[in-house]
């Protein structure tokens, strides 16, 4: 009678993370559309539906070229970019929170994104003196593989400290630290040395923003993104089993010292590849995760898809906020995220909410 009980409750809880699950899916679904039509340009969703027909060939329904204009090329890849993003960024926080153990840590505990935006700082002050007149062309892009490069390499140098040490969470976690304040410095270094135009190009790049998304952007970061979370989403079994204490993962044979730099290093990865093209958004790795396990638990098969949708879902949200609130001009969308994310950082330090990792 008690194992029947309890497989009740096993299957009901089960159900409850489909349900969490799907309700999360179709939220973004209607999401997209309806963040589509918000804006200065007046949009119905019936017109965005019929475009989206209309250029996948189900529909031959003509519309005029600036609303197809304004659908396609303006506000679809800003929202698919929100979308791949907050996904990358939801989906490597709950791994980041259960690798190291820490309800605080989120994608940029490992200070990646300090990394990442000294690279884009040195890309911006150095881009037209190695780059001359070409740098005007091709900024944008050297902002990219700067910020991604320095990013990349923060990675490496964490793993090889990491490996020297045993790969403990606390040497992940303490090398991250004093990487991220050595590339804060080198930033405020460069904001010291350049002129009044770099600084503002800098500035700007840091608060983080999704206002230069391009379909080039989308074909780039999507198979990079989803391959990442599959090779998160196959570590599922092993972090579970990892949350309930080391030695029992040990005894059960897993390599806890390989699993933790190996899943710190793929979502440094997916950080760095994101915040290489939007620039620093902080806090949706670290509120999606503790949302999705006060409703769902502790269950990273779910929680690693189950976050990331919740993810792209704050940050879709958040950057329609930031570019209609002061319309037409627009704010960076990461303020946006630090002003909603500040207070629950405080909440989650002050209620000390520990009660979702038992």
């Amino acid at each position: 009678m008690e194992c029947v009980d309890r497989q009740g409750v096993y299957l009901k809880s089960l159900s409850k993370r489909y349900t969490f699950l799907a309700i999360l899916l179709i939220l973004l679904l209607l999401s997209m559309l309806y963040f589509i039509t918000l804006g200065p340009a007046n949009i119905s969703i019936a017109e965005v539906y019929g475009v989206l027909l209309k250029k996948i060939g189900l529909s031959n329904k003509e519309y005029s070229g600036f609303i197809e204009g304004v659908i396609l090329q303006l506000r679809m890849p800003r929202v698919l970019l929100a979308v791949i993003t907050g996904l990358a960024l939801g989906s490597s926080g709950v791994v980041m929170q259960s690798l190291l153990n820490n309800p605080l840590a989120s994608p940029y505990t490992l200070g990646v994104s300090s990394g990442s935006a000294f690279g884009a700082g040195l890309s911006i002050v150095l881009g037209g003196v190695i780059f001359g007149g070409k740098f005007a062309k091709y900024g944008s892009w050297t902002i990219i593989f700067g910020a991604f490069l320095m990013g990349l390499l923060t990675i490496l140098l964490i793993n090889a400290i990491a490996s020297m040490k045993g790969g403990s969470a606390s040497v992940l976690i303490l090398s991250g630290v004093a990487l991220s304040y050595l590339f804060s410095a080198g930033v405020s270094l460069l904001k010291y040395l350049t002129d009044h135009e770099q600084l503002r190009e800098l500035t700007v790049w840091l608060m983080g923003g999704l206002y230069r998304a391009e379909w080039i952007d989308i074909i780039i970061l999507t198979p990079i993104v989803l391959l990442g979370v599959l090779v998160l989403y196959k570590f599922a079994w092993d972090i579970n089993t990892l949350n309930a204490g080391e030695e029992v993962a040990k005894n059960l044979g897993i390599n806890v010292e390989k699993l933790r730099r190996n899943g710190c290093v793929i979502t440094a990865f997916l950080t760095s590849s994101v915040i290489a093209f939007t620039g620093i958004i902080g806090f949706i790795g670290l509120i999606a995760p503790h949302i999705c396990r006060m409703v769902i638990g502790n269950d990273n098969r779910f929680l690693i898809i189950s976050s990331g949708l919740l993810g792209a879902i704050i940050l879709l949200a958040a950057d329609t906020v930031a570019r209609i609130i002061i319309n037409p001009a627009e704010l960076p969308v990461g303020i946006i995220t630090s002003i909603c994310g500040v207070p629950f950082f405080l909440y989650l330090v002050i209620k000390k909410r520990r009660s979702y990792w038992k």
